[in-house]
C-alpha cells in the first residue's frame, strides 16, 4: 500500500532537529523553575511557553521560548543596596532567589546538551560540557543574563567563579535526575505536538507533575 505523505515528510531534518532541541531547552527551563523553586521552598512564579514556528527564517526571530519565570524581576545595582533594610531571614531568601534564577537559566542549555549527548550515544559531565560550551546549546542569551546576575551578586571575580561552579553543578545534577529528565522530555513532546501559540503555566504544571510522579513511582518499584 502506498503511504500517504504528511507535512512532516516535507520538513527538512535540520528544522525538525532544531525544533526538538529548542523544545527540550525551554522544557528544561520550565521544569527547573517549577520543581526547583518548589524544592527550595521558594514562591511559585508565573510563566508561559510561547510556541514559534521552527520553519521560520532565523532573521524572523520567531522561536519557541519561555516567558516570565524569574524570581528577581529587576536586578538592583548591587545586592547590598537591595537588602539594606532586610532582616537576616529576608536577606537569605533574596540570596536564594538569586541563586535559583541562575540555576534555572543554566538548566535550559544543559538539558539541550544532555539530549544531544543521548541522541549521539555519548556521556555527559560538567567537565565535558563546561560553562562556556553552553553557547553551543542555545545558551548565549542565558549566559549574558547570568553574568549580569553575578556582577550584581558578587564583586570579586574569584568568588564569582566559585559560586557559578557551585550553581552549575546544581543545575547539572537537576538535569541528571531521572525523574526530572522524564518530566522535561514529556513536556518537550507536548510542546512539539501542540498546535496552540501559548502553553499556560497550569498546563505545564500538569504535564510536569504527571510524568515526574510516574517516573518516581517506577523508581520505587
Amino acid at each position: 500500500m502506498k503511504r500517504r505523505h504528511t507535512l512532516q515528510d516535507f520538513i527538512p531534518v535540520d528544522y525538525i532537529e532544531l525544533g526538538r532541541k529548542t523544545a527540550i531547552h525551554e522544557a528544561g527551563h520550565a521544569a527547573a523553575i517549577y520543581f526547583g523553586n518548589k524544592e527550595k521552598q521558594l514562591p511559585p512564579v508565573f510563566f508561559q511557553i510561547i510556541i514559534g514556528d521552527c520553519l521560520c527564517n532565523v532573521d524572523d526571530n520567531c522561536t519557541t521560548k519561555l516567558e516570565g519565570g524569574r524570581l528577581i524581576h529587576t536586578l538592583p545595582s548591587s545586592i547590598e543596596e537591595a537588602v539594606y533594610n532586610f532582616s537576616d531571614a529576608q536577606k537569605k531568601a533574596y540570596q536564594q532567589a538569586f541563586e535559583a534564577d541562575i540555576i534555572n537559566l543554566l538548566v535550559g542549555s544543559l538539558a539541550e546538551a544532555n539530549y544531544i549527548a543521548q541522541r549521539d550515544n555519548e556521556l555527559i559531565s560538567p567537565r565535558l560540557v563546561p560553562m562556556d560550551a553552553l553557547r553551543n546549546y542555545g545558551g548565549s542569551a542565558d549566559l549574558e543574563v547570568i553574568n549580569q546576575y553575578l556582577d550584581c551578586f558578587i564583586a570579586d571575580n574569584a568568588q564569582q567563579e566559585k559560586k557559578i561552579a557551585q550553581l552549575f553543578r546544581a543545575a547539572f545534577d537537576f538535569v541528571n535526575n531521572w525523574s526530572h529528565w522524564r518530566a522535561i522530555t514529556a513536556l518537550a513532546d507536548y510542546i512539539l505536538a501542540n498546535d496552540k501559540k501559548i502553553i499556560s503555566y497550569e498546563e505545564v504544571a500538569v504535564i510536569l507533575d504527571t510524568h515526574f510522579f510516574v517516573a518516581k513511582k517506577r523508581a520505587w518499584h
